[in-house]
């Protein structure tokens, strides 16, 4: 026993400064075996899953930025006389916030880049998300079981509007200033609770003395560490229910084809984040953003020409700048309905998207685990409906720039904005048709191509003088991917009377299911798959050419 020891010691004492600091470390957490488990996870490869990845890095560069420039911001809306580097200002009253956001881009080194990359970075975190979000529900990856992780990404993505927003406001500038104004506004059309939230946000009357400092602490601390969290809590998800796929020969339900994490994903995912913040730092290299020394501080009476918020708050803009000024009064209380009414279509307008997994699991009744991804044209009802969201969204973004469509090109802002507000209604409803008969459209080549095979360009005549093309049979391979795809059954109410002849009830909720069900997979909302008896038939001559 005792001669064992001290072989074991010796042995120690020979390993490696790394070794015996992984050995600590395995006795204490037991690193060996949670490597061993998760260091070889197969992860798939298409291309469409590096935009997770996109919105991941440039959340830690936005967290790397944010801490560099926290050492430099004063938080403080405190008056003083500007005497720095930048002439044109100097000896003009200004927040401490304002002077101190010129001090980061003209006298700290490397200041101003970092201050883009930071804003850039944000702006392709949240694209990013866009974009990752409708991958995600064009396939359907949301379906069980990450109905949950779904819930997280569409938490990321509005928790990163409003930390965005908090954060273009914090140098007190001009353009952030007309911004917050307009969110104050909006803010006081809550009824009962508006006032209060404003008062509690600005320290009293617009622009009161404090809101620098507390958007301050919501954007550094509270919003981050929630994002932080959720990011934690997206990717532990994606470790534990495995990545989605798309289907192929050998790809099942049960399995995951693709490369292990170590050495080859780690590998392309170290590389292809470099890729990521290179791109952002050329970005902010040469496209200046939010220039504030142009704008000058903030004066509440003042507003800057052609002001407005970033893309992804442009929404929200586009829906109160589109909504006609109406207002009531109710119980000695003026509603604002020109800005309160677009505030609940604009939670509205994100808390369908935010349920869609829950209300799309009701309508097909379908509870079994899904991690095959589908192909948006074998979804069409699906597809259309996401197009005609996205279709919604870009319409009223037009509408947030109303102003600057107009100036640009040359149009009445009048005529811009009925475009807006009829656009809004009648858009998504030209989106949602035109994509469905795509999509069936669609279908139908991919149901031809099994049945006939794939057109190869070669024109073959007939012994009676006939020209016809000649199809060649696709592989087993192309076979199985056009295929693969669910097909669900329209749920059906059920006859009109019981087994005694008694007339039955049906609920309301049952009957809206059987329509919503109908129109997601009825006869004329889906192409049935070809079957093995045609394919069969088709191909032992019977017609195949």
């Amino acid at each position: 026993m005792s001669t064992t020891t001290t072989t074991d010691s010796r042995s120690r004492e020979k390993a490696p400064a790394g070794e015996k600091i992984a050995d600590w470390a395995d006795g204490r957490l037991g690193i060996y075996s949670l490597a061993k488990a998760n260091m070889r996870k197969i992860f798939p490869d298409h291309w469409s899953f590096m935009l997770g990845e996109i919105c991941l890095y440039s959340f830690i560069i936005i967290i790397l930025t944010g801490v560099y420039l926290t050492l430099f911001f004063h938080p403080s809306m405190n008056e003083i006389e500007y005497h720095g580097s930048y002439v044109p200002l100097q000896g003009q009253l200004m927040s401490e916030a304002f002077a101190s956001t010129l001090d980061i881009s003209f006298d700290v080194r490397g200041g101003l880049l970092i201050r883009q990359i930071h804003h850039w970075a944000a702006i392709v975190f949240l694209a990013g998300m866009f974009v990752h979000m409708m991958r995600v529900f064009f396939t359907g990856a949301f379906r069980k079981p990450r109905e949950i992780n779904w819930m997280f990404g569409f938490l990321l993505f509005v928790l990163g509007m409003f930390t965005g927003f908090t954060g273009y406001s914090l140098p007190d500038d001009l353009l952030s200033g007309t911004g917050v104004r307009f969110t104050q506004g909006a803010i006081l059309a809550t009824p009962i609770v508006g006032t209060y939230i404003s008062m509690f946000l600005f320290g009293g009357e617009f622009p009161g003395g404090d809101f620098v400092s507390r958007f301050y602490s919501i954007h550094i601390l509270l919003l981050p560490g929630i994002m932080l969290g959720l990011v934690v809590g997206h990717l532990i998800l994606v470790f534990y229910h495995k990545h989605t796929q798309f289907a192929g020969p050998g790809k099942t339900n049960k399995n995951v084809v693709g490369m292990p994490l170590l050495p080859v994903y780690m590998a392309k995912a170290g590389g292809f984040f470099f890729l990521v913040f290179g791109f952002i730092a050329m970005l902010a290299a040469v496209a200046s953003i939010n220039p504030i020394w142009v704008l000058g501080p903030y004066r509440p009476d003042q507003v800057s020409t052609g002001a407005q918020p970033d893309w992804y708050m442009g929404f929200a803009e586009g829906l109160i700048r589109a909504m006609p000024g109406w207002e009531i009064n109710f119980w000695g209380h003026t509603l604002v309905l020109g800005v309160f009414i677009p505030l609940v279509l604009f939670g509205l307008f994100l808390g369908i998207l935010a349920l869609y997994p829950f209300i799309e699991s009701w309508i097909t009744g379908d509870k079994s685990e899904h991690h095959i991804l589908d192909r948006p044209r074998n979804a069409p009802t699906r597809t259309a409906f996401g197009v005609a969201w996205v279709t919604a969204y870009m319409i009223m973004l037009i509408g947030g720039g109303n102003d600057i469509v107009a100036t640009h090109f040359h149009l009445s802002i009048n005529s811009v904005t009925w475009f807006v507000r009829v656009g809004f209604f009648v858009g998504p409803v030209i989106a949602f048709v035109v994509t469905k008969r795509i999509c069936l459209g669609l279908q139908r080549r991919d149901k031809d191509k099994v049945l006939h095979g794939r057109e190869s360009g070669i024109i073959k005549r007939l012994p009676h003088g006939e020209f016809i093309e000649v199809h060649e049979p696709l592989s087993q391979e192309a076979l199985h991917t056009l295929t693969a795809h669910e097909q669900y059954e329209p749920a059906a109410i059920g006859p009109a009377v019981d087994e005694n002849g008694v007339e039955r009830k049906v609920k309301g909720p049952q009957k809206l299911r059987a329509k919503l069900s109908n129109a997601y997979f009825g006869e004329d909302n889906q192409i049935p798959k070809p079957t093995a008896e045609e394919y069969k038939e088709i191909t032992s001559g019977h017609g195949h050419h």
